[in-house]
């Protein structure tokens, strides 16, 4: 059966600039928070991604009218009235339980089934599930589906987070913006694409205070209250991230353009303390390396902490750095995965529970591996261009599902890469 696959070959030092493109992150869930607008929103900067393809298409499920051209959605929910997700869309990816949320503030219910994805950890729902029992959902299980109800209404609540979860503050966020009252996140998440999704749901007529902290109060406005908007996504800090680790790695300068660098700031960090240079400007963050990459330990955080979602992009600048460095990854437990195909190129990654322990090497070989999961097959590519000869990355599916044109954008950067079919 043919298969689609990147190639790489090993080159020497890359530059140039890159823009990203918008939050995959967030693009997902200003999608899902469409349906509480009742008429004609309008996203722009959203990314040509697979992932975004399957949301799109729950929105229709749902009876939403979805139109897109390039990086604009315009999504029209005015006669949306389907509650129920089908399985074989929620079942590819993860972030479809965004749509719990939004169903339960226009509707009251909902019949979601139980979501897919990136296989990094058992991601359990039940913290999604316990906040909004708390604004008095009821929950039951129907052979794979979750059916929500609310029985005797809905009312606010104020609930504190076990852990900052990005999708249980979403899905409360949402939820919640319709019921008359007060309610109170507290220990909420703080990640940029919640702001942004605060933002979007303001726009559209709710009120909601306090988003990038860690308080985030609703006031609950009337549903009939609210009405579409015309929004723009936030730049994508992963897709930037990811490319800023080629500047450290190759030597650069590689410029990322359409980013927020305060969404980075950890990173920056982290980049600066292995040897590299960092340069900013009021949309674009710049790295560049001249002396020899440097060991580094890593905890992964919820934000405004070191993310998860660069621990493998990390894991490799680590590989290749002078020294011993330890990544800890308490978020997701599976998200080492990684770390075997990197070996198979002659990187010294032991693993003991949460964390890798890593001897720099001198360098890596070329050969024929496989993406694990969406950010290490992003940082897989780049161990490919880092790499002595010819590199073979299999399941590149996972890799589409968050970046746009990715082998098109390394490219530009001079990268010797291309996809092909097998």
């Amino acid at each position: 059966m043919a298969e689609e696959i990147i190639v790489t070959r090993g080159c020497g030092n890359l530059s140039g600039t890159v823009r990203v493109s918008g939050a995959k992150n967030s693009a997902l869930k200003l999608i899902a928070a469409a349906l509480l607008g009742q008429g004609r929103s309008v996203l722009h900067n959203v990314p040509n991604i697979s992932d975004i393809d399957i949301m799109i298409e729950v929105l229709r499920s749902l009876g939403a009218t979805v139109e897109r051209e390039g990086h604009t959605v315009a999504i029209d929910t005015a006669d949306a009235t389907g509650f129920e997700t089908p399985y074989e869309l929620v079942s590819k990816m993860r972030a479809s339980i965004s749509i719990l949320g939004p169903l339960i503030g226009r509707f009251g219910k909902a019949r979601v089934a139980m979501p897919g994805g990136c296989k990094i950890g058992e991601r359990k729902i039940d913290i999604h599930l316990s906040v909004l029992e708390a604004l008095g959902v009821t929950f039951a299980n129907d052979h794979g589906y979750l059916y929500a109800s609310s029985p005797n209404g809905l009312h606010p609540a104020k609930v504190f987070l076990d852990f900052p979860s990005v999708g249980a503050t979403e899905n409360m966020l949402m939820a919640s913006v319709t019921i008359e009252g007060t309610t109170v996140i507290d220990n909420a998440a703080r990640e940029p694409e919640i702001v942004d999704l605060a933002n979007m749901l303001n726009e559209m007529g709710c009120k909601v205070q306090g988003a990038g902290t860690s308080t985030i109060v609703v006031q609950g406005v009337p549903l009939a209250d609210l009405h579409p908007c015309e929004h723009w996504v936030v730049g994508d800090r992963i897709e930037a991230g990811t490319f800023l680790t080629i500047g450290a790695l190759l030597g650069g300068p590689i410029t990322v353009e359409g980013i927020d660098p305060d969404f980075l700031r950890t990173v920056m960090m982290k980049f600066e303390e292995m040897g590299a240079t960092v340069t900013t400007s009021e949309d674009s963050i710049t790295v560049q390396r001249t002396e020899p990459l440097q060991a580094t330990d890593i905890q992964t955080l919820p934000h405004p902490g070191f993310p998860t979602d660069l621990q493998a992009q990390f894991c490799l600048l680590t590989a290749l750095a002078e020294g011993r460095s330890v990544i800890s990854e308490n978020i997701f437990e599976n998200r080492f995965m990684f770390a075997a195909e990197l070996n198979r190129m002659g990187s010294d990654i032991n693993l003991d529970g949460h964390h890798a322990l890593i001897t720099g090497v001198s360098g890596l070989q070329g050969a024929p591996v496989s993406s694990p999961d969406l950010r290490g097959g992003a940082a897989l590519v780049i161990a490919g261009l880092a790499a002595e000869g010819e590199t073979r990355i299999h399941d590149i599916y996972h890799i589409d599902r968050g970046y746009e044109d990715y082998v098109g954008k390394l490219r530009s950067l001079g990268a010797s890469v291309e996809r092909i079919t097998v």
